[in-house]
């Protein structure tokens, strides 16, 4: 992938993770993917932070420089999605959930598979959502539409949500 920059180039993430690699050797934190992504993705050289953080401008995104320095410093832990979506553009990557923390993926994957099981078997006819982007329902949001489900399936609520 083509960097706005002359003589930049990003590598592929799929080009830096072959399927020869060791997955003891997988970066798991997000200190650890963005110091990996830095070392693999630019064959020309690592960015400066003030770098990285105007080609995500260039891309659409917000990040300052010295936020960015702090997430790859291991400074900062916990981030908003909207950060890592600017990550994903910095680095070229189209799915920005690399970024998330492991559990929290598997967390969003066990409550879409509860969800989707729900509808399967018709005790969830339909979800609508005002104002769901492309992220979908939260995994806690998921999480309280079942326990909903549960508890209108043992009288608890009526159908309306009342208790």
């Amino acid at each position: 992938m083509e960097s706005n920059k002359p003589g930049r180039r990003q590598a592929a993430v799929g080009e830096m993770m072959g399927d020869g690699d060791d997955l003891r050797d997988e970066p798991r934190t997000l200190q650890e993917k963005i110091i990996y992504l830095l070392e693999h993705a630019f064959p020309d050289g690592t960015p400066s932070d003030r770098e990285f953080c105007r080609m995500v401008e260039s891309q659409g995104g917000a990040l300052s420089h010295s936020y960015f320095g702090k997430l790859r410093k291991g400074q900062i832990t916990e981030v908003r999605d909207e950060t890592l979506q600017a990550l994903a553009l910095g680095f070229g990557i189209s799915n920005w959930r690399f970024f998330k923390d492991e559990s929290e993926v598997v967390e969003e994957v066990m409550a879409g598979l509860a969800l989707l099981a729900g509808t399967r078997t018709g005790d969830i006819a339909g979800l609508a959502g005002r104002g769901v982007g492309d992220a979908g329902l939260s995994p806690d949001l998921l999480e309280f539409v079942l326990n909903q489900v549960r508890a209108y399936q043992h009288g608890d609520v009526g159908p309306e949500g009342e208790a």
